[in-house]
């Protein structure tokens, strides 16, 4: 029984690759008006043709997903997110789906996969984590994209949590970026992504319902970088143990 659920995950995994693909060659020509535009506009047209790009994939993929919190953001200056990170899946339904426009963090790396990389580095800022030089002008395209009005998202585990526990340590870009602007930090999380594109085994894929918990915002007033660190850690720590279960 173990093997046939095994069989059919991975006959799901290549349906939702597929689907991916098929879609993207779809959308991509939308994409090609954000080369004509300035930001923030860039960004916003590029967040909204994401939405229905990434719509349509969950919905022929077979994904719920849901949004709760949005009125977190309400009355609140632009800031910066920071989001849990277990699965392949959480960039491409985190930044399109949150309530305002944003730009995310991402591997350089992504950047030279054919089309797909090209519409993902317009809505990220790249960053080579082995080179000192691409890291210092990421975090300064991060206050760009923070003098622009936006949001700015952020993973602070940096790679895939392939752990049991809830979260990996956090690096300390996203904590030293709202000290440095004073912009507030907005804490998400997302539940079931690990269950639905785990790393391990890998081709495996079996759908379900995401969530997108959207927690209140923390002022950097009053914090060191360490201590806004251990504080954002602790909120998010505890409330993905509560909501996981």
């Amino acid at each position: 029984m173990k093997q046939v659920k095994l069989i059919i995950a991975r006959i799901l995994a290549i349906w939702a690759l597929l689907v991916f693909a098929s879609t993207m060659f779809i959308y991509m020509w939308f994409y090609i008006l954000c080369a004509f535009l300035p930001e923030p506009n860039k960004t916003k047209w590029h967040r909204h043709m994401s939405q229905i790009w990434m719509g349509t994939f969950m919905f022929l993929s077979g994904i719920r997903f849901s949004v709760k919190g949005k009125n977190e953001f309400d009355g609140l200056e632009n800031a910066i997110v920071v989001c849990n990170h277990n699965s392949m899946l959480d960039i491409p339904v985190s930044f399109p789906f949150l309530p305002r426009a944003n730009k995310t963090i991402a591997k350089k790396s992504l950047s030279y996969v054919p089309i797909f990389g090209w519409i993902y580095s317009i809505g990220t800022v790249l960053v080579d984590r082995n080179d000192s030089k691409s890291r210092q002008e990421s975090y300064e395209k991060m206050k760009y994209v923070l003098n622009h009005g936006l949001d700015m998202l952020i993973y602070p585990e940096g790679t895939r949590n392939k752990t049991s526990a809830p979260l990996k340590s956090f690096y300390d870009g996203a904590f030293k970026l709202s000290i440095d602007t004073q912009k507030p930090i907005v804490p998400i999380i997302l539940l079931n992504t690990k269950k639905m594109l785990p790393a391990k085994p890998s081709m495996y894929f079996k759908p379900g319902k995401i969530e997108m918990h959207i927690l209140p915002a923390v002022y950097p007033q009053g914090h060191s970088i360490d201590s806004l660190k251990g504080n954002i850690y602790d909120i998010m720590a505890a409330y993905y143990l509560e909501h996981s279960k």
